[in-house]
């Protein structure tokens, strides 16, 4: 079962020769790899680029580090860095790719995981300096991507960031209807190696990367101590795609049920972890009268849904909150900033005042998502079922309160064609939006 990336092909394929270090991010078995060393590689063949200088390296692949024996063989090929963690010699690697390129050609590096390998920033700019290299690498920590590589890089990289397979995407290699297929994506998500185990296995290869892979991953290299309090703000998580979530009701929350103390400090700094690994995204509420953000609370979204469902062994599958997670990914999958609305009004309640009148209340009331790409912009309601007047009333309020002429959307679960509303509202069914690529200006 082999499901096409095209989206992330192309991108690589205009980066061609752009004189920049090309990073492939995104969390561990997402298909970073098999992009870069399969379809990529493949392309460049196509094209009429000789293997040979197409040069191949795995930072995890130890038959791969085994190639580094002859150079400067009386230092190790693995060295401890500061964190106590296992990194490879870029000393005897750049020695590496040196002996392998000892011409004028063209070269193409394929790198994977060049977080693993010391002072990788250092060893791609000087790479770089060759202006016959031509350089792309995956990563699988978000310090690629931020502020302070961009800088050390000197402006000097192109990122792309992958997400798990989106729907669209998953239909390319899973040979079924899209009712069933959609069956199995909301339960087993969209990590393409799930689809190599028979069914009964995808579960257990599931559980076994969130705890073998990503939580043991964290633990490893950000040094946590108390890693019990990890998981169970990882299985709080996985429990609350869709709910706001604060770490200071979350630090409450662990003192009364889990009778565990822990400061809110650290409960945030944990959920950045997550964010680091990119197993979930942090999504802020923007208020759309007022035009400012608030920090807290927030929603926290998760990359792929079999791994979230994974961390609630699989007991926790609600249709509904999973649909508003995948709308959430597919929106990111686009290239759209997303946010959380939220509206202010002023309505009336059911008390009189000592009068008789009415009494009026502030009320917030919330958008799922505003979708921002360039000058577009779009509101956005994901609702299983709009079968009952009072739903519909309930999904079209907030967004009645909204009065920018930017186009507003209920994304809903009914097999019924495209249409709008007597307000103008584009009303849409989950499989239109996600099989059309440009379904928000339909």
């Amino acid at each position: 079962m082999e499901f096409k990336r095209d989206k992330y092909l192309d991108e690589l394929v205009d980066k061609i020769g752009n004189s920049l270090v090309k990073v492939i991010t995104g969390s561990r078995r997402c298909g970073k790899s098999y992009l870069m060393n399969k379809f990529f590689y493949e392309y460049l063949i196509s094209i009429g680029v000789d293997e040979k200088h197409i040069i191949r390296f795995a930072f995890d692949n130890d038959e791969h580090i085994d190639q580094l024996d002859n150079y400067f063989s009386e230092l190790p090929n693995k060295i401890l860095d500061r964190r106590g963690y296992y990194v490879i010699s870029s000393k005897k690697f750049r020695a590496y790719i040196q002996d392998k390129t000892n011409d004028k050609g063209k070269y193409y590096l394929l790198l994977d995981e060049i977080q693993l390998l010391d002072s990788f920033v250092g060893t791609l700019n000087a790479f770089l300096s060759h202006n016959n290299f031509d350089i792309y690498v995956t990563g699988s920590n978000s310090n690629l991507l931020s502020s302070e590589i961009e800088t050390m890089f000197r402006g000097r990289k192109s990122s792309i960031h992958m997400l798990p397979l989106s729907f669209s995407e998953f239909l390319t290699g899973f040979n079924s209807n899209i009712n069933e297929a959609w069956k199995n994506y909301i339960v087993t998500g969209g990590i393409p190696l799930v689809y190599k185990q028979s069914e009964k296995d995808r579960y257990k290869f599931l559980s076994e990367l969130c705890n073998e892979v990503y939580i043991k991953d964290i633990i490893g290299r950000k040094g946590i101590k108390d890693s019990d309090t990890l998981n169970e703000l990882f299985s709080f998580l996985s429990s609350s795609i869709g709910s706001s979530v604060s770490p200071l009701s979350l630090e409450k929350t662990f003192r009364s049920k889990k009778r565990v103390v822990v400061t809110d400090d650290t409960i945030n700094n944990y959920i950045n972890h997550f964010i680091d690994a990119f197993i979930v995204s942090k999504v802020y509420k923007y208020n759309i009268k007022g035009k400012k953000y608030i920090n807290t609370p927030y929603k926290v979204y998760f990359e792929d849904i079999g791994v979230r469902n994974a961390k609630t062994d699989f007991k926790q599958i609600e249709e509904t909150h999973i649909m508003e997670n995948i709308i959430y990914n597919e929106l990111r999958y686009r290239g759209f900033s997303v946010d959380v609305g939220e509206v202010d009004i002023y309505e009336a309640t059911d008390r009189i005042d000592q009068n008789g009148k009415k009494i009026y209340a502030n009320k917030k009331l919330e958008v799922d998502f505003i979708a921002r790409l360039g000058e577009k912009k779009y509101y956005i309601q994901s609702c299983l079922n709009i079968n009952s007047q009072d739903v519909v009333t309930r999904e079209k309020k907030s967004l009645c309160y909204i009065d920018d002429s930017f186009r507003k959307l209920i994304i809903t679960k009914d097999g019924l064609s495209i249409r709008k509303d007597i307000n103008g509202f584009t009303i849409m069914d989950i499989f239109d939006f996600l099989l059309d690529y440009d379904s928000l200006d339909k």
